[in-house]
């Protein structure tokens, strides 16, 4: 049986050659990073180049950039360790201001700050899934510590105004973090053009290994305290020995989507066009949830009329893979926080799937998920009632 057609790349996204080929080249040559030896110093060189690549891919100098588990650390690291650092030096900064659609690794750590005194802001966002500048601007005051803002939303595929924010949020005295884990490696990001103080980012959303990601922290911003202690690596910001393999898979990853960038853009766009045209030839209906906003490269969240996402993921399984909302809160009962921030009807929000069309997707392919998709959203109806002809 031929693996399912895969359209979940907001999950997460195939693992490059090139990523792939690095981690085993640095896992067959054995070394710590901190050793004083050869192989140490061997370890020492691949770290340093996989930090230089992934420095490079969102114009940062190397020092900046501090290696961690993932963009759910990075998260943590950034806002707890930020947050806490700030109250220090300004104990009247008690406020983050986070956008309603933030991703959970954002909006968890944030409660954790409530429970320690801060208050969280929540800006609202437009019926497309952007967040709402005029309301951020009402928001502001010399009270933030923080201001939270996505580059790119993890269910819908739209492209937060980033630099508008950090405009904000600094003329009001606070810094300002940045989720960037589904818009680094597949939109140029440039954190000097952002202007923002903290980055996170994941290096298996842009055809890395899972298990590493990042966390850029301007020269000019406010260190963060730790979140782990230990052997002092990384400046001691993040202690633990740096995972060489895993690194050197990243620093790859990232050096080749930095030189195709524009190319995977053109290759996304021109696939998901493809899918959806084949479906509307097919007489399906459905509708774009983010309407006319800007979104990222061949992603989008569509509302498939007659149809449950669930049901539909679930037939589907097989053959072509999809989901519905963040992977990583699958499962639960309610609707999706985004879809509820932007006003969605709970009934209509249960038809929502998204859909992400890679780098390494052929144009038969996607024929073949529009027919599969198709055949499946009939037997959808069925399988929920709704009377046919």
């Amino acid at each position: 049986m031929s693996d399912p057609i895969y359209l979940d790349g907001f999950s997460t996204l195939p693992l490059a050659p090139e990523a792939q080929t690095a981690m085993v080249s640095a896992w067959s040559k054995p070394g710590n990073a901190g050793s004083p030896n050869a192989a140490g110093e061997r370890a020492a060189r691949m770290v340093a180049d996989g930090r230089a690549a992934v420095a490079a891919l969102i114009g940062a100098a190397p020092d900046e950039i501090i290696f961690t588990s993932g963009a759910t650390e990075a998260n943590n690291l950034a806002l707890l360790g930020a947050a806490r650092a700030i109250a220090r030096e300004a104990p009247h900064r008690r406020r983050i201001l986070l956008s309603a659609i933030e991703h959970k690794a954002v909006i968890e750590p944030v409660r954790q700050l409530e429970a320690e005194g801060f208050v969280a802001t929540i800006v609202p966002v437009t019926p497309n899934g952007v967040t709402d500048i005029a309301a951020l601007r009402a928001l502001a005051g010399n009270d933030i510590a923080l201001g939270s803002i996505m580059l790119v939303n993890n269910e819908l595929g739209t492209i937060q105004p980033v630099a508008q924010a950090a405009d904000i949020v600094h003329e009001a005295g606070g810094l300002v973090h940045c989720d960037a884990a589904q818009a680094v490696g597949k939109i140029p990001v440039n954190v000097i053009d952002l202007d923002i103080d903290y980055l996170s980012l994941s290096a298996h959303k842009c055809y890395g290994p899972m298990g590493i990601g990042a966390l850029y922290v301007s020269a000019a911003a406010i260190r963060p305290d730790a979140q782990l202690f230990g052997g002092h690596q990384q400046g001691g910001l993040r202690s633990g020995t740096e995972p060489v393999p895993l690194i050197a898979g990243f620093g790859a990853a990232a050096r080749l989507a930095e030189a195709s960038l524009a190319m995977d853009a053109e290759h996304g766009n021109g696939l998901l066009g493809l899918l959806l045209d084949e479906m509307r030839r097919a007489q399906l209906r459905f509708s774009i949830v983010s309407g006319d906003a800007e979104r990222i490269a061949g992603g989008a969240a569509i509302a498939i009329s007659d149809a449950d996402g669930d049901i539909l993921s679930a037939l589907l399984a097989r053959t072509v893979a999809i989901s519905t909302g963040s992977a990583c809160t699958s499962g639960q009962i309610r609707t999706s926080h985004v879809l509820e921030a932007i006003g969605f009807p709970e009934k209509k929000a249960r038809s929502v799937i998204r859909l992400f069309c890679n780098r390494y997707t052929g144009e038969q392919e996607i024929r073949n998920a529009a027919e599969q998709i198709v055949e499946a959203v009939h037997r959808c109806g069925l399988a929920t009632g709704d009377i046919r002809q």
